[in-house]
């Protein structure tokens, strides 16, 4: 049997040039097939791999070599102060998103019992760490994918929250005509012929693809909702076509 440090340092070398943090990687994937923490793996270097465990691990490995996110391999992630399930049927929640998160509670700071509305709730990551962190919040999760909407109901009640309604549709079909303090979305963001697809080949085309522009999602939002809020606005201002998509549904309300 072959000692556990050098069946990580071996997977680390394979993964170099795949994955950003190949280390890492490697630590997760083993933490899993062994049911142990990443700091056991440490403390027990010297260890043997029992056979059986070592192929579940190269069965990972040749996995995350393909381009499988580390997150579907072990059907978690960590997300703000949450440890959601993720699967293909959703994307993995980027550290980046918890900015969106930020400026949602920044924006809504002082009111007493906010509608929100989260547009296409994916894992529902967003969803979930708004209702943890404002308890009194009405928070509405609307997705097109019944299967997303299983693990974010999921997740919400690994939470234990109970503060968000999840409804299927397509963006404000679901809605019949209500309003909201703020809506908050992750939307499709890339091109048909954007490079990056194929580096994203595992995760779900339609919560990625927002069709020939990358913007169609955006200006679906836009045409649809009454009022440009609060949030709305200060993730606009970081792009000048997604501010002037806004703008122009602003003007045509006015």
């Amino acid at each position: 049997m072959t000692r556990l440090s050098g069946i990580l340092e071996a997977a680390a070398a394979e993964l170099e040039g795949i994955s950003d943090s190949p280390a890492l990687d490697a630590e997760i994937l083993m933490a899993q097939v062994l049911g142990k923490p990443r700091g056991f793996l440490r403390a027990h270097g010297d260890d043997a791999v029992a056979p059986a465990d070592h192929d579940r691990f190269r069965s990972l490995l040749a996995r995350r070599r393909a381009g499988a996110p580390v997150a579907y391999l072990t059907g978690r992630r960590g997300f703000w102060s949450l440890d959601l399930e993720v699967g293909p049927d959703v994307l993995v929640p980027r550290p980046e998103t918890e900015g969106l998160v930020e400026t949602a509670l920044d924006a809504l700071a002082g009111r007493p019992a906010p509608q929100v509305l989260d547009l296409g709730v994916g894992s529902g990551a967003i969803a979930i760490a708004l209702a943890v962190e404002m308890p009194s919040a009405r928070i509405t999760a609307v997705d097109a994918s019944a299967a997303a909407l299983e693990i974010a109901r999921r997740n919400a009640a690994r939470a234990g929250v109970e503060n968000i309604e999840f409804l299927q549709g397509d963006w404000y079909q679901p809605l019949a005509g209500r309003c909201f303090d703020a809506i908050v979305a992750n939307p499709p963001y890339l091109a048909a012929d954007d490079p990056h697809l194929p580096a994203l080949a595992h995760e779900p085309a339609a919560a990625l693809v927002a069709g020939p522009t990358g913007l169609e999602a955006l200006e679906k939002i836009a045409a649809l909702n009454r009022q440009v809020g609060e949030v709305e606005q200060s993730i606009a201002r970081h792009n000048e076509e997604i501010t002037e998509i806004f703008n122009n549904q602003k003007r045509l309300r006015d």
